[in-house]
């Protein structure tokens, strides 16, 4: 499994508060976090996009839900 990493900003989760704070409240590493809640986390490449890079990428969606590729 790759290590989670944002394509937008090449940030870890571990780097991005956003994801230091939910992964504290929920007991799990940053990183578990993205890959169990991030909604936009690409299982097969580990990317994905953190909210300011998700919106600066236009807020992409899919009927069968969006993920980074």
């Amino acid at each position: 499994m790759s290590k989670p990493i944002c394509k937008g900003c090449d940030k870890r989760p571990e780097e991005l508060q956003e994801y230091v704070d939910m992964a504290k409240l929920e007991d799990m590493t940053p990183d578990e976090y993205v890959q169990s809640e991030e909604g936009t986390y690409n299982p097969d490449n580990g990317h994905f996009l953190c909210t300011p890079c998700y919106a600066k990428a236009g807020m992409p969606s899919s009927p069968r839900g969006w993920v980074c590729p």
